[in-house]
């Protein structure tokens, strides 16, 4: 399925940064922002690149997986 957005919904989100997504350098890490409806993932050197959207359930299965690996 595939999900788009306005250029004004995307720019109501917040991004974060994990703190363990960095190997000490400030640029190397994904930014991830969260909303009702979808999880967004992004490059933080790249933020008007290429993004990735995840419904809240399958965001919620990856996460521990990726913690692990």
């Amino acid at each position: 399925m595939i999900h788009r957005t306005s250029a004004q919904d995307v720019s109501e989100l917040v991004w974060f940064k994990s703190s363990y997504s960095s190997n000490g350098n400030e640029g190397d890490c994904v930014e991830v922002a969260a909303a009702p409806d979808l999880v967004r993932v992004r490059d933080s050197k790249n933020v008007q690149g290429a993004r990735l959207a995840f419904v809240p359930g399958a965001w919620a299965d990856f996460v521990p997986y990726a913690a692990g690996h």
